[in-house]
């Protein structure tokens, strides 16, 4: 009996990966891109967290969104100053994949069914 525990929690600690986990985090604050997807819906966009502001530029634009945290995977942004009907609608995004420097996410904007889908890359602190 007593090797079978042993052989259970020598595969036990060696199944598990190594290395530190993953700081999900590190995810709030920083300068982060997201580069322009294949199919050309959206250009590359840069954007830097301070607290619970996001400010992007994309393109000639840039835009303040007040972020919301509700838990590490999954946040809320609202436009500080919208200038449309669509700007005023929420954007929920949901973190689905996560990498040392990057993490794959779902967006939804307001209450539609459309998904996008792209990749967050954290370019500094």
């Amino acid at each position: 009996m007593k090797q079978f525990i042993f052989i259970s929690y020598f595969l036990l600690l060696f199944s598990c990966k190594n290395g530190k986990p993953l700081n999900v985090e590190s995810f709030r604050t920083g300068t982060f891109e997201i580069p322009a997807d294949d199919n050309k819906s959206f250009g590359k966009t840069s954007f830097t967290r301070l607290g619970n502001l996001q400010i992007e530029q994309y393109g000639e634009r840039t835009d303040s969104l007040f972020i919301e945290w509700k838990d590490n995977f999954n946040y809320t942004l609202k436009m500080l100053h919208p200038k449309s009907a669509l700007d005023k609608e929420p954007i929920r995004v949901r973190i689905t994949g996560v990498k040392a420097n990057s993490y794959n996410f779902e967006a939804i904007v307001g209450h539609s069914n459309f998904k996008q889908k792209g990749t967050v890359y954290k370019i500094s602190d």
